[in-house]
């Protein structure tokens, strides 16, 4: 209960909530369980209807798919719920950002890949000032 109350990054806190409840609408659901919400009124400096997300987990903008991404920052008018993006045979699934966590790439020869280096080739020389 109190993460629910003092920790945001772990989903919406008690505030958040709230405040969904009262003046947001639900729009959809990402492949990653993000929720998405829109304002229900225009009270917004610019008029246009506020848009924002609660994360599943741990809050992470790069967890947040690209056309979730343009419908947030007012790039698409309407969520990809109603008006998908059409996908390229050459696109990939989108994945957060994995640097940290035991996913991420690690090069050949890092320490955290392997724990050993390759052998020094003998080509290096170290600068000496003169």
């Amino acid at each position: 209960m109190l993460g629910k109350i003092f920790g945001w990054t772990s989903g919406a806190t008690i505030g958040t909530l709230f405040t969904i409840a009262k003046r947001g609408e639900p729009v959809g659901t990402d492949e990653f369980g993000n929720r998405y919400y829109q304002s229900r009124d225009t009270t917004s400096y610019d008029g246009r209807r506020r848009r924002w997300v609660t994360y599943n987990g741990y809050a992470d903008a790069s967890k947040v798919p690209p056309d979730w991404h343009g419908w947030l920052h007012y790039t698409y008018d309407e969520p990809p719920t109603e008006h998908p993006l059409p996908r390229r045979a050459w696109e990939k699934d989108h994945l957060p950002n994995l640097s940290g966590t035991p996913m991420a790439w690690r090069p050949q020869g890092s320490l955290a890949a392997e724990g050993q280096r390759p052998a020094a080739t003998g080509d290096y020389e170290a600068w000496r000032p003169e």
